[in-house]
């Protein structure tokens, strides 16, 4: 690895600060049904799943756009890949060790992700609506 690639990791904050804030960004933007998994113990691919609903793709489109803003453009991380941003029903943003799934709920309900890798462990949140 070049030594500048070695510098820029050192400058982002860890993958729990970062999902954190994520997750925040989401309650920011009225995202509801907000869960963060941690799922380190079920596979070496990546560390946490950020899961959002939104109320239309309107919405899920901004609720992305304000993450990336966060997490590349603040917090030096680098987006690896975005994927269903032409379709909206359910987009995901790869950032290597943390991938956001952004859903309408009917197609959230249909993928269940959070059954799918229920044994990941539920991170306690306490966003701006909780606290409300």
């Amino acid at each position: 690895m070049p030594k500048s690639d070695k510098t820029n990791l050192q400058k982002i904050p860890p993958v729990l600060n970062r999902v954190l804030a994520a997750a925040q960004i989401a309650d920011e933007n009225r995202g509801h049904d907000i869960v963060v998994l941690d799922v380190r113990e079920l596979t070496k691919s990546f560390d946490y799943f950020l899961i959002v609903s939104g109320s239309s793709r309107r919405q899920l489109y901004a609720i992305g756009d304000e993450i990336q803003r966060k997490l590349v453009g603040e917090m030096g991380d680098e987006c690896l890949s975005v994927s269903g941003h032409r379709e909206g029903r359910w987009i995901v943003i790869d950032y290597g060790d943390l991938l956001v799934h952004l859903f309408e709920p009917e197609t959230r309900k249909y993928y269940a992700l959070e059954e799918l890798w229920g044994k990941g462990i539920r991170v306690e949140l306490l966003t701006d609506s909780q606290q409300s």
